[in-house]
């Protein structure tokens, strides 16, 4: 999948900065160029101050927060379906999600599915909710802005330039994508410990 190292790189750059991601920074690097500026701003940061600002960036009160179906379903019981749903779809390719204590709509967690499963599926399922993230981003200014448009730029379609087009979107659903996805290659560096294999796919929730 030629898409693999940037949605590695930016699932490990979307989760709250410690001392690992600034080892990791060569191997991000490495893995996708196209996030080059965000790393420079991160190598240039100290931990604190980016800890910080992630904090802040973050924010469901202001509308940009990492959680995919929160975007499309909000805090309603459609969500909890919704929640479901992606427990199954990691179960379908033999993964179990654990979560460290996070959801499984974790966005960090979904790019780390697709990077190593190769099946973006989720990804171009909630691209509405991924492109009003980049907008929300965009406007607060923050540098976290570069790691969506990267994986933004990786789905099928021009991405939408206002809020109006990305809610149109929403209404229509996202382009399709009209190839069929490449064969994963292999693992890359920067493993995110989010899955374990499960014995075997069981397909429901447990």
């Amino acid at each position: 999948m030629k898409n693999t190292g940037v949605y590695r790189a930016a699932g490990a750059a979307l989760i709250y900065p410690d001392a690992d991601l600034y080892a990791d920074l060569p191997a991000m690097r490495r893995l996708a160029p196209e996030l080059g500026p965000f790393l420079d701003h991160v190598e240039a940061t100290p931990l604190d101050e980016l800890a910080a600002h992630y904090t802040e960036v973050f924010d469901f009160r202001a509308r940009r927060c990492l959680y995919l179906s929160w975007w499309r379903d909000g805090d309603t019981r459609r969500r909890g379906v919704a929640l479901v749903a992606f427990k199954e779809k990691y179960r379908a390719h033999g993964m179990e999600f654990t979560g460290d204590g996070e959801l499984p709509d974790f966005l960090p967690a979904v790019l780390d599915f697709t990077a190593t499963t190769g099946d973006a599926a989720l990804l171009h399922e909630h691209r509405p909710g991924l492109e009003l993230l980049r907008l929300s981003l965009a406007d607060c200014g923050t540098p976290y802005a570069q790691v969506l448009e990267a994986v933004c730029a990786t789905l099928p379609g021009p991405s939408p330039k206002d809020r109006a087009a990305a809610m149109q979107m929403a209404k229509n659903g996202p382009p399709r994508e009209d190839v069929g996805l490449e064969p994963y290659g292999g693992k890359t560096p920067l493993p995110m410990p989010t899955f374990t294999p499960s014995a075997a796919p069981t397909g429901g929730p447990r």
